[in-house]
């Protein structure tokens, strides 16, 4: 991006979080002597009504005094951090002071919290200046062991231990499905994500650009971390050659799927939950569904940052405080119609969301909606290499996204093959014995080679392989070695260069059936 970019992109959003009254998805009318606290979000209007009133109710019972929660929500977690780089940037090379329109973010996954920590780098006066998008907030630690116990659960840490970060829910990701479309389709409802993978699906998939999603891409992460690379490809090639769109809103798929526009779409659990809570509430039974694939599914903290600069920092902390409260905690998984009169549980919306405090578990998982103790049952993944998420957006993206109807077709071609088994299970190369068919099915799933600086050409199927390509390409370490225009990134060249792969991967399928 050119610093004319960076600059105009830096204006637009300090009008946009100078003034966030305006982006609300609801309405709230301020009181002047009201304690303010300024909270930039990717939540939808449920959980933003429910812990705006509780927040209010509980600070005037703790502190005596008026507060509220001034929204704003640009877009989705995955927006939000590119459009806080952006700002801080813009901050740094005009020489003034970064953060200051909002306090907190709250909401997305641990990685785009964990990107918010680290440091952003420009120049100014030629001299490189350094910052943070977000800042340590020091909660006590003896609030931290009385929430938290221990700091993980599984591989996932479930807060930043140097404080930029806290969890404060818990996301699995999963698939969302249509019984009635599934059945007349002639496919069982989901059990692994190789459901993903049926030939009958084809054109009913509901999928999410992970480029712009964060929650997407982390179900996508949980795919190669729990079958693995080359599996975990090749189940995402075949469920894109299903996908009938690439969302841009993780919540479309979750819509359309109850809506009976698609079969099944990928989505964040409490998406599904709701989903299908709504559908029943309003009548139409239980025709959607929803599920976590049992042993594959990665559990992920929903964290809150203090960002730097903070105008009401003191109000912040406090909102992060009542955030960490059994009041709070009961909020995510509570039904609005609790008999209890301890006061707990929601006002309006079941919001189906898993609670961070272990002790709610113990306490009180008879009241929960969804009745699962994610501490028991969430796991290590057997392929737990952090550098993959980094290669999921512009593999996907070349992959899957800039040559669709190429794919699509290649698809077709290899499951209309009359040596193609009858069958709603994923099918290699390793599965047939016909010539041609195994053919196809080696060029539908190839991966590309990326050249290294020492003019090596490395695969990514390895740990060590990926760190190396990573850090060269993704984080442009190699911008000096002529691999790539020396205006671009290597993360963009990555994603020309694999596309054209994928393309001629593609037509060398359909080459094929020509012959």
């Amino acid at each position: 991006m050119n610093k004319t970019a960076v600059i105009i992109i830096g204006i637009c959003l300090a009008i946009l979080f100078g003034v966030p009254m305006f982006f609300r998805g609801d309405k709230v009318v301020l009181s002047s002597d009201a304690e303010q606290v300024i909270i930039i979000t990717p939540h939808n209007e449920q959980i933003r009504h429910e812990f705006g009133l509780g927040f209010s109710k509980w600070h005037k019972e703790k502190y005596g005094e008026e507060a509220e929660v001034v929204w704003s929500v640009p877009g989705g977690t995955s927006e939000i951090r590119r459009m806080l780089q952006s700002q801080y940037t813009h901050a740094i090379e005009s020489g003034k002071r970064a953060g200051g329109d909002a306090d907190l973010v709250f909401g997305g996954g641990s990685y785009e919290h964990s990107v918010l920590k680290k440091e952003i780098k420009s120049t100014r006066d030629d001299k490189e200046v350094r910052t943070t998008i977000s800042v340590p907030a020091n909660i006590d630690q003896q609030l931290l062991d009385e929430v938290y116990r221990e700091n993980k659960l599984g591989d996932v840490t479930l807060y930043d231990p140097d404080g930029h970060w806290y969890g404060l829910a818990l996301s699995g990701f999963g698939i969302v499905y249509n019984y009635d479309v599934l059945r007349a389709k002639g496919v069982e409802p989901p059990i692994s994500w190789e459901a993903l993978c049926s030939p009958k699906l084809l054109g009913s998939l509901a999928l999410v650009n992970p480029a712009q999603s964060g929650s997407v891409t982390t179900a996508f992460e949980a795919i190669l971390k729990f079958l693995g690379w080359e599996r975990g490809w090749q189940v995402l090639r075949r469920a894109a050659a299903n996908a009938r769109y690439f969302s841009a809103s993780s919540l479309k798929p979750p819509a359309d799927v109850s809506q009976g526009d698609a079969a099944m779409g990928v989505c964040i659990d409490f998406y599904g939950r709701y989903q299908s809570q709504a559908i029943a509430n309003n009548g139409g039974g239980d025709r959607v569904g929803y599920i976590d694939p049992p042993g594959a599914t990665m559990i992920d903290p929903d964290p809150i940052s203090l960002l730097r600069n903070a105008p009401n920092e003191e109000t912040a902390i406090r909102f992060i405080e009542f955030c960490m409260t059994p009041q709070a905690q009961a909020l995510w998984q509570f039904r609005i119609d609790d008999p209890s009169d301890d006061g707990l549980g929601p006002d309006a919306w079941e919001l189906r969301r898993m609670p961070i405090r272990r002790d709610m578990y113990d306490l009180y998982l008879e009241r929960m909606v969804d009745q699962v103790n994610p501490f028991d049952t969430a796991a290590p993944s057997p392929y737990p290499d952090l550098n993959m998420r980094a290669f999921i957006a512009p593999i996907f993206s070349a992959m899957a996204m800039d040559h669709h109807e190429k794919l699509v077709e290649a698809w077709k071609a290899i499951v209309s093959h009359p040596a193609y088994p009858n069958t709603t299970a994923i099918v290699t190369e390793n599965d047939v014995d016909d010539p041609q068919l195994k053919a196809m099915l080696v060029a539908f799933d190839a991966m590309p080679l990326f050249v290294t600086n020492e003019d090596e050409q490395l695969d990514m199927d390895s740990p060590v392989n990926r760190k190396v390509l990573k850090y060269g390409w993704l984080r442009d370490q190699w911008s000096d070695e002529n691999l790539w225009h020396p205006e671009d990134h290597g993360s963009s060249a990555l994603r020309r260069i694999g596309a054209d792969y994928f393309n001629l991967r593609y037509e060398a399928v359909l080459a094929e059936i020509s012959e």
